[in-house]
């Protein structure tokens, strides 16, 4: 029996409602056939067979929401039943353990349980011993492993990007056994782009890895396997049926099977079956993440969103209130605070002596142990920028041009409005200015937001600016884009840029913030240099290095000497259809608004 996953039904869409069912459970299906009618915020979509089989399951009943990437029907395509009659043959000659499990499923309860009874009495008129009750208490978790994966599922890896057809498996955030909620992360996966977070699609028991941290898998293929929660219950309630019908068992070694049940009983409790009961509470995996970091229950928090959605800002707002009901210092507990202040920096100062005195007498051989000689393969963002630059830099005619913008009245501009942007929750920098002005530019010099067709035929003008920044995340290299911003306005190219630097520096940006990008920008002042000679980033046809600003001595318009805010760039251009002349009236446009912002305000629409 195979999942059906309900594949891409359009880009950014995330769930669908299943409209009408084409078919039923017990039908023959072929191969494209339409089995399901969705409806997705913008068409209806008929969903059909991928191969021919008959169906088994349906997960969702007509007017229930279906998720992209989790099972939407199961269907038996008969390629299980040749296989699971070679095993049955293999074990017949098997321990009874074994044979009561392959044979289960062929039949009822009772002969299930005759078959555990006849076993164990079999084993126990060999031997009562210590050790024999260790051999039948093994053999009985035998069969309960064998059955949960005999009902396990396979997750099929998704789709995680355009052209993506394998990824790195990084870390693994679940054990094999462990039991795991909808929506919580179980491995993190290195493509050649970001780093992206695969989540459960039903609450259920992981069984078993099909890979191991550091492999590659590849989309479309299995990921683990898990048995959801109905049939791991249904599977523990035959286990302990037939646990109930060995009184052999039983006299072997009563009171640990009873302690192995209480254990059971504890386990099943702290696996959250007790909770099955309460409403599940939406949220999405980000804010789930955020919940179990700060280790807190869902369910004390008031959701704000469409039907009692837990979002983000609603966790942010619980943990700020209670913060604020936490109990402040009383004076008497603030001089016994000050006092282990003050007996801490005293042992602080005479650790430091002691350290100076072991480093001073440190022998060389210690000392050259610092360094470590190893060899770290080249994967993931890392590898594909190295094969991108090396690729741009040869195949693409660079050519550069450097200037100096005096951003004196941009600077103080930015400081009367930092106010105002941070009671709206946004942090304002120089770049939303710094990109709206380059997109207003390109409105007067649209070859710098062109490219150059793959057979360099043909000029291709884009339709939309899209402004790329490189961010230096602990992944490597990325240069997510703000999509279209000559159409927003500078709080709102702000907002942006501060959504995708948090993702960039944490190896999490969406593919479709790294996709569409028409000019860049290198922020390399930031880390404190002055000149760079930056390498476009293909199939743009220009990019901008920006400088650290410095206080420097320059003449005003009288001849006086007066301090200026000075930042110096370089830019790159594609000297196959950008030329000197060109680049350099596209650069004075947008260092006259950067030097003149109050003159921007004549060019916003």
């Amino acid at each position: 029996m195979n999942d059906f996953i309900l594949p891409d039904i359009g880009e950014g869409i995330v769930e669908c409602e299943l409209v009408k069912w084409l078919i039923k459970e017990g039908d023959v299906i072929e191969e494209d056939q339409p089995v399901a009618e969705v409806m997705t915020d913008k068409a209806l979509v008929e969903i059909p067979a991928p191969h021919a089989g008959t169906v088994v399951k349906l997960y969702c009943q007509e007017g229930e929401i279906a998720r992209v990437h989790a099972p939407l029907f199961a269907v038996d395509d008969g390629s299980d039943s040749d296989g699971d009659k070679t095993g049955h043959g293999e074990r017949e000659n098997d321990h009874a353990g074994d044979v009561m499990t392959v044979a289960a499923p062929a039949r009822s309860t009772a002969q299930t349980q005759s078959a555990a009874s006849q076993a164990t009495s079999s084993q126990s008129d060999v031997t009562t011993s210590a050790p024999a009750a260790a051999a039948i208490n093994g053999a009985a978790a035998t069969p309960t492993a064998a059955a949960l994966e005999r009902r396990s599922r396979d997750f099929i890896l998704p789709d995680i990007g355009e052209g993506i057809v394998e990824c790195e498996v990084v870390t693994w955030h679940v054990a094999e056994g462990d039991t795991v909620e909808e929506d919580q992360t179980i491995v993190d996966v290195m493509t050649d782009k970001a780093l992206v977070e695969i989540t459960a699609s039903e609450p259920g028991r992981i069984v078993r890895f099909h890979y191991a941290q550091g492999e590659n898998a590849r989309v479309h293929t299995p990921l683990y396997a898990y048995v959801p929660d109905e049939e791991a219950e249904a599977e523990s309630a035959e286990s302990t049926e037939s646990d109930v019908t060995s009184p052999e068992r039983k006299q072997v070694q009563p009171e640990r099977l009873a302690e192995h049940r209480q254990e059971g009983d504890d386990k099943s409790g702290q696996d959250g079956r007790h909770e099955e009961s309460r409403p599940r509470i939406p949220a999405t995996p980000a804010v789930r993440r955020l919940l179990r970091e700060h280790q807190l229950d869902i369910q004390v928090i008031a959701g704000s969103g469409r039907n009692g959605r837990v979002l983000k800002e609603d966790v942010l707002a619980y943990l700020k209130q209670s913060e604020a009901h936490e109990t402040d210092v009383t004076p008497d507990d603030s001089h016994k605070v000050g006092a282990a202040a003050e007996t801490d920096k005293a042992d602080a100062e005479a650790c430091a002596v002691v350290s100076d005195v072991a480093s001073d007498v440190a022998s060389d051989e210690v000392r050259s142990s610092r360094l470590e000689s190893k060899a770290v393969p080249l994967k993931g963002v890392a590898a594909v920028m190295a094969r991108r630059m090396v690729q741009a830099s040869t195949q693409i005619p660079h050519f550069h041009y450097g200037d100096e913008l005096d951003i004196t009245d941009l600077l103080a501009l930015r400081a009367r409005l930092k106010v105002r942007a941070e009671q709206q929750g946004i942090r304002l920098t120089l770049m939303p200015f710094i990109m709206k002005a380059m997109a207003l530019a390109v409105i007067e010099e649209p070859i710098l937001n062109a490219r150059l067709s793959e057979d360099e035929s043909e000029i291709l003008y884009q339709g939309a600016c899209n402004i790329g920044m490189a961010v230096d995340s602990a992944s490597g290299l990325m240069v997510p884009n703000v999509k279209g911003v000559e159409r927003l306005s500078i709080l709102e190219i702000a907002r942006e840029v501060g959504r995708l630097t948090e993702a960039a520096r944490s190896g999490r940006v969406a593919q479709a913030d790294l996709k569409g990008g028409t000019l860049t920008i290198s922020n390399i002042g930031a880390l404190g240099g002055t000149y760079a000679a930056p390498i476009i980033n293909q199939p743009e046809v220009a990019i901008v290095a920006l400088g650290r600003t410095q206080r420097l001595p320059r003449f005003d318009g009288e001849g006086n000497v007066c301090a200026r805010d000075i930042m110096t760039i370089t830019w790159a251009g594609d000297h196959r259809i950008i030329d000197g002349g060109t680049i350099a009236r596209f650069s004075n446009l947008w260092k006259h608004y950067l030097e003149h912002p109050d003159e921007m305000l004549l060019s916003l629409s």
